[in-house]
């Protein structure tokens, strides 16, 4: 009975020893409480206030700040730290793309077709009310070699090139404004992809051609006699006759130093970051690197464009006997000395 009498009263004794205890921590945690514990997502929401005194005065502003702070952690181009090699995927919201849509579809779609379609009708009124411009005197028959067969296959494929690079890339721009509502989504999602695979190749063709032309053409292009009466007289606009130039006039060194030579490798360059082909260099083709190459790329070609529908108006349609020299490699000895009156001299010693 003893026995059973000192275990009892050892059992009675840590029963009260662990109530004492439980007591206690009860009592201290009630005078110092545990920070709460992180949120599910990962993201706590601080309070604006170190002491929380505005969480405590305001307490319906507690939650405007975690959202407040919430959207400004996503919302940011900084990158974060993942455990996965994609450090594209470290950015939830990238800020940045909203002001690429916004230049992309406002500026450049809205002012870049506009520019187009003045570039354009432009030129259909002056043919319309003007004509060609004709030779004032009657073609002689006798033929002046002007460009070599390497030369005018060059031009071509250039041409060629760029002309199917406009195409499609009119169509990627604006096609669904046009093209689209006729077409159908499937059918005009088929018909994009097609020619986006036809921008992506015709590219470094446009790119070999342009740098071969560039070589080829270079010191033809350096201005030199003749190009300042060009300019004092707009290409013969005021007074009639046409200034006397050289191989080329001032207007067609415009053309190539800035329109073919700058604004074709502009393209060529950004178009190469697109299609993630830049060569000797290493380049990280993350969003922001596209978009930039891409606004670039878009602007530059619509300003080349524009300025090419000039240079194929005057080398086609708009100037009498102005295709003959890269559809045979001859020109008229009128046409030469009406236009090129400086090379037909130098030509004829």
């Amino acid at each position: 009975m003893n026995r059973s009498f000192s275990s009892v009263s050892r059992s009675w004794v840590m029963a009260l020893g662990v109530s004492l205890s439980l007591l206690s921590g009860v009592s201290l945690a009630e005078r110092a409480p545990m920070p709460p514990l992180p949120s599910p997502s990962g993201i706590d929401f601080p309070k604006n206030a170190a002491d929380g005194t505005q969480a405590q005065s305001q307490p319906a502003n507690s939650a405007q700040v975690g959202e407040k702070f919430l959207w400004n952690s996503a919302n940011s181009d900084p990158y974060n730290t993942i455990s996965i090699p994609d450090k594209e995927a470290s950015v939830l919201i990238q800020r940045a793309g909203e002001q690429w849509r916004v230049i992309r579809n406002g500026v450049i779609t809205v002012y870049g077709g506009w520019l187009l379609a003045i570039a354009f009708f432009g030129i259909a009124a002056v043919f319309l009310v003007k004509g060609p411009i004709k030779l004032h005197a009657p073609m002689t028959g006798q033929m002046i070699k002007r460009f070599s067969g390497f030369e005018r296959f060059t031009h071509w494929v250039m041409a060629a090139s760029f002309i199917g690079l406009a195409l499609t890339g009119i169509l990627i721009l604006w096609g669904k404004f046009f093209a689209l509502p006729i077409m159908g989504g499937v059918a005009y999602g088929t018909f994009l992809n097609i020619c986006k695979n036809i921008h992506n190749y015709s590219g470094p063709l446009f790119t070999l051609s342009v740098v071969i032309f560039f070589l080829l053409f270079a010191t033809r292009n350096i201005p030199g006699q003749g190009d300042l009466t060009w300019i004092k007289s707009f290409g013969g606009l005021f007074g009639g006759k046409h200034p006397p130039a050289g191989f080329f006039n001032f207007g067609e060194k415009i053309w190539f130093w800035f329109g073919m030579t700058f604004l074709g490798l502009v393209i060529s360059a950004s178009g190469f970051v697109l299609d993630m082909i830049v060569p000797f260099m290493e380049i990280q083709y993350i969003r922001g690197t596209m978009q930039l190459a891409n606004i670039i790329h878009s602007a530059a070609s619509v300003l080349m464009t524009a300025m090419a529908m000039g240079h194929i108006y005057i080398g086609s349609i708009g100037m009498q006997g102005s295709s003959d020299g890269m559809m045979t490699g001859y020109v008229d000895a009128t046409w030469a000395k009406e236009h090129h009156e400086l090379w037909y001299n130098k030509v004829n010693k």
